[in-house]
């Protein structure tokens, strides 16, 4: 498997995840911009009636995140195979059991739509509330996802150092959020604050990982040589 992948350029695999990345920051805002509110139920449904062209949007622009997720993880589990393979792997598998989880979520919208549509609005807001639950749970798993990759690059050698730590103090933003949506009763009172808690380290963490990939990618001589020592 290792010797399979050395011979394709691990900066190939950087640009892929840069760009995979790329496209989560885009469609992510989009999606948000386009009246799919996570956590917001109430604003959400007051979008689905205002334009529900807009709304099907939304939907396409977060299914586009999902698949590019999915990419990403690809792409990441083959470039830090290297530093541990297994760990690589399970990084790979908690994304894509983050984007299983949302990727269901997205059915929840839609059913909701039509119950908007046939002005049982108590319905869709059930549906609506159910969708930011499992939100919160598919976010459980990629602040894990985040927590791992964080480490694996703090110990790859050929990803700088920072950007592991970033993303390990993004995960615990991301876990704090999640379970206490779940835990905490008071959580809607405190929305904002834990909204901050998950949104400055994560915009600061994938971001920064976003532009190095795309930028410097990886030291390919290191790469190599971490390859070589896995076979």
């Amino acid at each position: 498997m290792t010797n399979r992948i050395a011979e394709t350029s691990p900066l190939f695999y950087a640009r892929v995840a840069g760009v995979g990345y790329l496209f989560i920051f885009v469609f992510g805002f989009l999606a948000n911009f386009l009246g799919i509110v996570p956590g917001d139920a109430t604003t959400t449904a007051g979008n689905i009636m205002a334009s529900e062209s807009l709304f099907r949007m939304g939907i396409a622009s977060w299914l586009i995140v999902l698949v590019a997720d999915a990419v990403v993880a690809w792409a990441l589990y083959v470039l830090l195979v290297p530093g541990n393979r297994s760990l690589s792997l399970l990084a790979a598998w908690f994304r894509l059991v983050f984007v299983a989880i949302f990727s269901i979520n997205m059915l929840y919208l839609l059913i909701a739509m039509q119950f908007i549509r046939g002005a049982d609005n108590t319905q869709a807001m059930l549906f609506l509330n159910t969708y930011d639950f499992g939100t919160n749970i598919a976010f459980i798993f990629f602040g894990i996802h985040i927590f791992v990759l964080g480490y694996l690059i703090y110990k790859s050698g050929y990803i700088p150092r920072i950007l592991g730590v970033f993303l390990i103090v993004a995960s615990v933003g991301y876990l704090i959020d999640s379970f206490a949506s779940v835990l905490s009763s008071s959580y809607a009172n405190n929305e904002i604050a834990f909204w901050l808690i998950v949104a400055v380290p994560a915009i600061i963490s994938e971001l920064s990982i976003t532009l190095w990939l795309l930028i410097k990618g990886v030291n390919v001589e290191r790469w190599n040589e971490r390859a070589l020592e896995s076979v």
